[in-house]
């Protein structure tokens, strides 16, 4: 059976956590492609100047709401389908990113980042798969990370929700393919944003959000499962993950240079490690 693409004759395009980065520059690509696209985050006035700055032929819709709220998600998907016509694209990319040391941890960054990311993400894929297996089709795409890959510095809890969230869609693809709605996961590396911006290691292939969004338009068209950019850092992500533990970590430390950062107390360096960065 041929997979879904959705088209703009078709019906309406969802992009959550549009406010800004990945979201906000591929709400104004895939309008540019000619989709109506209904925009949500929780900045009502920044989703209102992005509708001011649409460039069309198609629209911006805006519907704001908190992705952590399942009730706010199943009121947005009730006003596209009852107001604004068919969904037919979901783009699920509401994230923050909150660094993560392990030497100075704090519950609510991993309860917050858990929220948004992983709950959030749920909280709009169930009303979504459900109005879409009631018309027997649909394409829903969750942003993802390379984070999800494998440990990386600072993303204990940002990586937890990005690997949660490609295993789940690798689970739930079996049983979605049966019923018209096609899944894809976005594992983007890098990319320009304010949450990269806090970063304290260097970032190869680093790309900008307008970058990004081309990429992953592009690939809601292809047949591919996942959408990844820019390969030439992806994949020598995904082979690093193949490696022994040991020499991983010791790749991994020698790219980032992290056994030389300083240790973090509330918030602070407070202190510089004395060890070989070459060791494991």
């Amino acid at each position: 059976m041929t997979e879904f693409v959705a088209h703009p004759e078709l019906g309406l395009a969802w992009v959550t956590g549009a406010s800004s980065g990945i979201g906000r520059a591929l709400a104004l690509r895939l309008i540019r492609d000619g989709f109506n696209v209904v925009v949500t985050a929780r900045d009502h006035e920044k989703l209102v100047q992005l509708q001011h700055e649409s460039p069309g032929p198609g629209k911006i819709i805006v519907l704001d709401g908190d992705v952590t709220d399942p009730r706010d998600m199943e009121r947005i998907l009730a006003a596209i389908e009852y107001e604004h016509g068919s969904m037919v694209l979901a783009v699920l990319n509401a994230g923050v990113y909150i660094a993560v040391h392990g030497e100075d941890l704090h519950r609510e960054d991993f309860e917050k980042t858990f929220a948004v990311n992983l709950n959030g993400t749920v909280n709009c894929l169930l009303p979504a798969v459900r109005h879409m297996k009631a018309r027997g089709q649909g394409q829903i795409a969750i942003v993802s990370s390379v984070t999800g890959y494998g440990g990386l510095p600072t993303s204990a809890a940002y990586g937890a929700t990005k690997a949660a969230l490609i295993n789940m869609a690798e689970s739930l693809k079996f049983d979605l393919d049966k019923v018209g709605v096609r899944l894809q996961i976005i594992n983007p590396g890098f990319v320009e944003t304010a949450a990269t911006a806090k970063n304290a290691f260097p970032m190869p292939a680093l790309v900008s959000a307008e970058v990004a969004a081309d990429r992953i338009a592009e690939g809601l068209k292809s047949s591919g499962f996942e959408i990844t950019f820019p390969r030439r850092f992806t994949y020598v992500m995904k082979l690093l993950n193949l490696l022994p533990y040991g020499l991983y970590f010791w790749l991994i430390n020698r790219a980032t240079g992290w056994k030389t950062r300083p240790l973090v107390t509330d918030g602070h360096a407070v202190e510089t490690l004395e060890r070989d960065p070459q060791a494991v």
